[in-house]
This record gives structure tokens, C-alpha cells and sequence, in this order.
């Protein structure tokens, strides 16, 4: 499935007022953490409000907070490279509209849970983000994500390109 932006949202409500914020599919939620994530360089507070909004009833831990804290600092690239149209050579400079790639793996269904895999330009393999079903509100929120591990870096920061 692929969800295709013509801008990504840089507030909570703005990203509330996207049809993907209902929620319905695995794969919405996943997406718009990428979304959510792509704020955190300038403006921490509202990329973790988001995520609140993502992680439903769960919330955000601290644990969570210094996490991806350690992960993007710095390392804003390593969003940006899960956008159609990045990778190294471009500094990860999606192109437009905003188009992620995600396909859930029905296999990894059980208990509600279901991993969704998303690819990012500068890695080898896939990604995935678990998203945890809450039948009252048939919502999928995100249970874990396991994006933001390292990735090739930028050309303009390589001292060896």
C-alpha cells in the first residue's frame, strides 16, 4: 500500500484532519509516524504529541522519548529516507507528492498485533512497525517500531564520497 501526501503535517491537528488519522488500516498508523518523526528536528514537542495521538492508550514512555532522541540526533536523514525517491546520492530528499511504501505481513498476525514493513532507501532490509488492534474503536495504534536503526549516510556528510 502506498500513502501519498501532498504535505507533511507539522501539527497535531493537521495531521488529525488527514483520512489516514482514522486509523482503520495497520498501515495508516505506521505511516504517519514516519510523518510524525519527520518533525522531530524542528520541533520535538509536537513529533511527540503526535505519536501520543499514534500510540492510542499506551502513550509515549520515557524510555521511548530518550530513544528517539539518541536516534535522530543528528540523524534526521534516516526519516526522510523511508519516502519514495530518496536515497544517499540525494541527502534523502523525497520526492513529491510524499509517497511511503508499506505492506503489512498477515503472517506476523496473532493477538491483535500485526507487523508493517516499511523500506527505507538506505538500508539492506525492510523495516517494521507493530501495530496493535483496539477492537472497541477498530483502531490500529503502534505497539513498537524498530525504523530508526542506522542507515547508510548522506553523500554530503560521507568524507569518503
Amino acid at each position: 500500500m502506498d500513502i501519498v501526501l501532498d504535505k507533511i503535517p507539522d501539527s497535531l491537528e493537521e495531521l488529525k484532519a488527514l483520512p489516514y488519522a482514522s486509523l482503520s488500516e495497520p498501515e495508516y498508523g505506521a505511516a504517519l509516524f514516519v510523518c510524525a518523526m519527520t518533525n522531530y528536528k524542528d520541533n520535538k514537542d509536537t513529533a511527540i504529541s503526535m505519536l501520543e495521538f499514534l500510540k492510542g492508550p499506551a502513550g509515549v514512555s520515557m524510555f521511548e522519548k530518550q530513544f528517539i532522541n539518541d536516534r535522530l540526533n543528528g540523524k534526521d536523514y534516516v526519516v526522510r529516507s523511508f519516502f519514495s525517491g530518496t536515497s544517499p546520492d540525494n541527502d534523502y530528499t523525497p520526492a513529491m507528492p510524499y509517497t511511503i511504501s508499506l505492506a503489512k505481513r498477515e503472517d506476523t498476525m496473532q493477538d491483535g498485533r500485526i507487523d508493517v514493513y516499511l523500506t527505507s532507501t538506505g538500508a539492506d532490509s525492510k523495516r517494521y512497525i507493530r501495530m496493535r488492534l483496539k477492537p472497541s474503536t477498530n483502531q490500529w495504534f503502534i505497539e513498537e517500531q524498530f525504523i530508526l536503526s542506522d542507515i547508510r549516510i548522506p553523500k554530503s556528510m560521507d568524507e569518503w564520497a
